[in-house]
Parts: structure tokens; sequence; C-alpha cells
């Protein structure tokens, strides 16, 4: 952990130190930004700016929330606009911010013919979980009628990122569970993703690396170590899928965030372990441009495994450790009636990236049939 540069208060204060950023909107979550010492952290860095603040109430970013985000945004018009909290706050900060000039947002974002052509302000991120890496990314969710839609493009990248640890080891278990399994989904899914690349799989090698030493221990025996270890590896991950996107467990997972309320990684952990089963007995169908077992064996190397079925395990104990349910009945979801529903919502683009390439029949396979 030695060569691993983690940013400070005074970083921060630095940043708010300067004469051209006088006013400010903060956008926060409603109890994250409390709850984590944020707040108390803040008072005396922002106590002589002009400050308003914007509490976010949704669990997940949604188009009506986005609205009045936007107009705070172009009625307040700050010199820096500081999102603190996980990643929905940071997602929402992302999109708003490039799209003030839009005339009519649903619309443009359900049919992604938006137009990025700045930003509005400068932006600047504090996560408060280590798990999306939304603070390197260059793409964000917004949710219409609880169907998931990415806003994607350069200028979504925020100017400054603060990876601050004492802000994170204060997170409930269950929100830390979550996150930082969505950052080992990322790298695992970036790792097989057809878009990835050399760049991509030295983020997603050294941030899975990261995250399987000290995931548990972050969660049954937090300290600043594994905590800002688990930070550097969302960051790491965040990175990975910047270049090569995410594959079907995050493109099945929406539905069960916004329709049963899982939160995002454990929703992504619902159907892991099947869609990489599924990818690797049918490898000699692999529609990409690298070699699917070599990665794979990335994968279990790094794991210290040598097969699917020992990972499959390896994943089903890491997640029953993180007291993640793995039971669709016992999260009120009835997946088989509910199939038609869950199955309307996922988002058919980070599908696509899947090195297997996915019919609706085996989709249903992989999502209902608990014997695969």
């Amino acid at each position: 952990m030695s060569n691993i540069s983690f940013s400070s208060v005074n970083e921060l204060k630095v940043l708010l130190k300067e004469k051209n950023l006088q006013k400010i909107l903060l956008i926060c979550g409603e109890n994250s930004f409390e709850a984590s010492g944020a707040s108390k952290i803040l008072k005396d860095l922002l106590k002589n700016k002009e400050l308003k603040i914007f509490k976010k109430k949704f669990s997940y970013p949604e188009l009506n929330e986005l609205n009045q985000i936007i107009e705070s945004l172009k009625d307040f018009s700050p010199d820096l606009m500081l999102a603190v909290g996980g990643g929905s706050v940071i997602d929402y900060a992302k999109t708003a911010n490039v799209l003030t000039e839009s005339k009519n947002l649903k619309n443009e974002i359900l049919n992604s013919n938006y137009e990025i052509k700045k930003k509005f302000t400068k932006l600047a991120v504090i996560p408060t979980t280590a798990g999306s890496g939304a603070e390197v990314t260059a793409n964000a969710v917004i949710y219409i009628d609880k169907v998931k839609y990415s806003v994607e493009g350069n200028f979504l990248r925020p100017d400054f990122f603060f990876l601050i640890p004492e802000l994170v080891i204060t997170g409930s278990n269950k929100i830390k569970s979550s996150a930082g399994f969505d950052a080992i989904a990322q790298a695992i899914e970036s790792l097989i993703s057809k878009k990835s690349n050399d760049k991509s799989v030295s983020f997603a090698k050294q941030s899975l690396e990261i995250s399987f030493e000290n995931y548990l221990n972050y969660l049954n025996n937090p300290n600043i170590e594994n905590t800002s270890a688990m930070c550097f590896a969302a960051n790491l991950a965040g990175e990975a899928i910047s270049i090569s996107k995410t594959t079907a467990p995050h493109a099945v997972s929406y539905p069960f965030t916004s329709i049963y309320g899982v939160s995002h990684g454990h929703a992504v952990s619902l159907t892991l372990n099947k869609f990489l089963k599924f990818n690797y007995v049918n490898i000699k169908d692999a529609n990409c441009n690298f070699d699917l077992k070599e990665r794979f064996k990335i994968i279990f190397d790094i794991a210290k495994l040598n097969n699917i079925n020992d990972f499959d395990k390896f994943l089903d104990n890491l997640k029953s450790k993180a007291k993640l349910e793995n039971n669709f009945k016992n999260l009120g979801i009835d997946i088989k009636n509910d199939y038609s529903k869950i199955i309307s919502g996922v988002n058919m683009l980070r599908l696509s990236n899947n090195p297997i390439e996915l019919n609706p029949s085996d989709l249903k396979k992989i999502i209902i049939d608990k014997s695969l």
C-alpha cells in the first residue's frame, strides 16, 4: 500500500481556498452527508463561502430529482459544484453539469440524442463509498420510469476528486458490502468485456487483487489501511470500466434496484456467478478480439484457484460472508412471474459487451434456472 497516494482534507482545503471558488453548490445524500462525517469536515472549510445545499432523497438517480438539481445549478450559478456521497450523488452531479442546456431532458436521455458541448461549472467529487469509481468515469446512470439509461461523454468526468478514507470507514456494513462487491464485479466484468484492452486489463487486475485481499477485512475489521485499499480498488475499477464498460451482470442488475430496492452492488451480485459460468461453458463461441480463456485464467489466478466451479464457490462464499442475500425469494423477488417485467428494464447496450452473444432463451435460462 506504500505506493498509493490518497487525498487529504488539506488538499481539499487548497482547492476551496482558490479565490475564484466563492459560490458552491453542494450535492449530497439526505443521510450520508451527516453519517459519513463529511458535514463536520466541510463545515469549517465552507464557512466563508456562499453555499447552497441540495440533499437528494431518492435511493437511485431519477429524472425528476435530476431536473431539480439542474434548476438549482442554473439559478445559483456556482463557481464549483461539490458532490459528496455515493455513486447516485456523483451521477446526479455529473449529469446535471453537462445537460443544463437540454430542451427536453426526458426525450434526449430516452433517445440518447442529448448534446454535450461543455460543463456548466467546475465539478469536484468526494466519494463516501468504496464501490462505483464514479469519480473517474465518463458516464452516469439515470432512471426514467424505473428503467435505467446512461448519459456518456468526456465532459462528465469530474475536474477534481478526493479519496478520503475517513469518510468511507463510517458507512454501514450493508452499504460497504454492496458497494465493495460492485468494485469486484466491475473488475471481473471489465476483464472479459468485448471492449477491454491492455490498459483496462491492467486497471482491472490491480483492482481485483486489492479487493480480494481486503474486502472481508474491510467489512469485519475496518481500519484506515483496508478502507484506503478498497477506495483505491474502486477507483481502479472505475478506470477499467471507463474503457471497457460493464457486461451482462450489470445490464441485468438495474431492474432489481428500481423495482425491488436492492442496492446496486448487491443487485449485480445476484447474477454474476451464473453469467460467468455461462460465458466459460460457451467459451468456444466467444466473439471478442482476445483469448477469453486467458482472461478467465487471470481471474482464477488472482483468486488462487484453478477452474470455474471453484471460482463459483469462492464468489458464493464471499457473498455469504459479506451477508449479501443470494436468494431471489428472500429478497421478495418472484423471478419466474416477474421475469418479463425484469427483462424489460435490462440495459441492452451493456448486454452487447458480453463476450458470448446472448439470445432471449439464454437470458431466461441464466436468470431463472438455478441448475445452470
